[in-house]
């Protein structure tokens, strides 16, 4: 009977794969919709990328071609503030012991402070051309934001609101990460393929990597614990692992196409990936050496963008279209976890 029952389930793989079937099928989906609601707006208009603030339970959402960034109650769905002065808004970074967050203005070229208390720019910084992600390293008091068509890397010093200094590169500039544990910045030349490291004791570029088969290595997110880093691959839809301590890469896996913004959920080791062309990619790593494919999730065409909340593993992703109609909303998702 055990035989018996084994050759059925084993027949039932083999006809699902080759029916075209994947793991999302065999599985089950990774994530379900949860809620939506609508934002300011106006409908139509890119968003591009996300953060957390989990003192106050906000969420910071960048409505990159509207101009304005929105403060979100996580607890309630509600828009708590809608900050103008952010034309081109790409990036946003939160700090802590400021209660500020900083945005970067692709559509003049500066960096804006916003003020949470306020709810509103108290001051801008300029940059070279398009800034784009951002990260902050706290022991060190720093903003690094990634100038991309500029092909450089701003320095900003949060306890005085200036840039300090402006590294420069031979590529465009990519998604910045901070790692507390090796305490360095890691920054992606998304031209050359490479992964560039900058100590942020002196702001000086301590190690260029390649990425192995990644092309356009333009998102990126860290598994410190693990020594890890997450590339999107925007020029062959690849998900790539890299080792921090050996500097090579690991792994490479397929993805939707289109990806942009990656996101790491450390409690179920998750890996999600924004992919323009409809869909987040989802990632399980089984230990830090290896990694498998979960499904290509669907969602609404030209979804650039997610955050994780890893208190509640919800996800959340911005929506500028439903079917080609013109929207403004945020959808939230549950993990779903078998």
């Amino acid at each position: 009977m055990q035989t018996r029952l084994f050759s059925l389930r084993f027949g039932l793989c083999v006809f699902l794969l080759l029916c075209g079937f994947g793991s999302a099928n065999l599985f089950g989906q990774t994530l379900k919709r949860a809620a939506q609601f609508d934002l300011p707006g106006p409908g139509g208009k890119r968003f591009d990328y996300l953060t957390i603030d989990p003192d106050d339970h906000y969420l910071i959402s960048a409505h990159l071609a509207a101009g304005q960034t929105y403060v979100i109650d996580l607890r309630t769905n509600k828009v708590m503030a809608t900050v103008a002065d952010t034309p081109g808004a790409e990036g946003v970074e939160y700090v802590p012991e400021l209660k500020k967050v900083y945005t970067s203005n692709a559509g003049d070229n500066t960096i804006g402070v916003v003020d949470l208390k306020q709810m509103k720019v108290i001051k801008k910084l300029k940059t070279e051309a398009k800034p784009d992600g951002s990260a902050y390293a706290s022991p060190f008091h720093k903003l690094y934001v990634s100038d991309e068509r500029g092909k450089a890397e701003a320095v900003v010093d949060v306890t005085k609101d200036e840039i300090i200094k402006t590294l420069h590169f031979d590529s465009e500039t990519g998604m910045p990460q901070y790692d507390p544990v090796a305490r360095k910045v890691y920054v992606n030349l998304q031209d050359d393929n490479i992964l560039a490291v900058i100590d942020p004791a002196a702001d000086e570029v301590v190690g260029r990597y390649p990425v192995g088969r990644c092309e356009g290595n333009h998102g990126m997110t860290l598994d410190p614990e693990h020594h890890r880093a997450f590339l999107s691959c925007e020029g062959n839809d690849l998900m790539t692992v890299f080792n921090l301590d050996t500097h090579q890469a690991i792994a490479f896996l397929p993805m939707a196409s289109g990806p942009d913004v990656i996101k790491l959920d450390p409690g179920l080791k998750r890996i999600y990936v924004a992919c323009s062309s409809g869909a987040i990619s989802v990632f399980q790593m089984d230990d830090p050496d290896h990694y498998r494919k979960l499904e290509d999730f669907p969602v609404q065409k030209k979804v650039h963008s997610l955050a994780v909340d890893p208190e509640t593993h919800r996800v959340y992703a911005p929506e500028q279209e439903e079917a080609g109609k013109a929207v403004a909303r945020m959808v939230v998702y549950e993990a779903v976890v078998r």
